[in-house]
């Protein structure tokens, strides 16, 4: 089963257990998957959904932050509710160990020697660990490792 097929049939097992807070959410994401595909002109395949989960996960990340900043809590659990629902979606976390040998590994392959070399490091790791680490920790790790080399 595809993530589109799994993520439709979530959308009608919550509307069968008449859960509107999941339901929402579920569609909210069904909308900006075919929001890009009408966009692109184009048939999304997993890797390209959670591209979209991870855009969307940002979003509820960054709003969380100016919410709380406003005491809005109630929105602020909306919001917490909505990242627990796509994380859902995603493939199986890294763990801090595998992040850090998949970054020893991408410095080596691209013959990183310091900072200016971070983007030859990051387009390696992209594909690698996209959906299954978080990337601005990434990149932020990778950028004190150039540093300190």
């Amino acid at each position: 089963m595809t993530l589109k097929e799994r993520i439709n049939e979530d959308v009608k097992a919550a509307m069968r257990a008449r859960d509107a807070r999941r339901l929402g959410a579920v569609r909210l994401l069904m909308a900006a998957i075919k929001q890009k595909e009408v966009d692109e002109r184009i048939e999304l395949g997993d890797d390209d959904i959670v591209v979209v989960i991870n855009k969307m996960l940002k979003q509820r990340r960054d709003s969380i932050a100016q919410f709380a900043v406003a005491g809005r809590n109630d929105l602020v659990d909306n919001e917490t509710f909505e990242i627990e629902v796509l994380r859902a979606y995603l493939p199986a976390a890294l763990s801090d160990n595998e992040i850090a040998n998949a970054i020893t590994q991408a410095i080596a392959t691209a013959c990183a020697v310091g900072p200016a070399d971070m983007g030859k490091v990051m387009n390696h790791l992209r594909p690698m660990l996209a959906g299954r680490a978080d990337m601005s920790e990434v990149s932020r790790l990778v950028k004190s490792r150039l540093t300190a080399v």
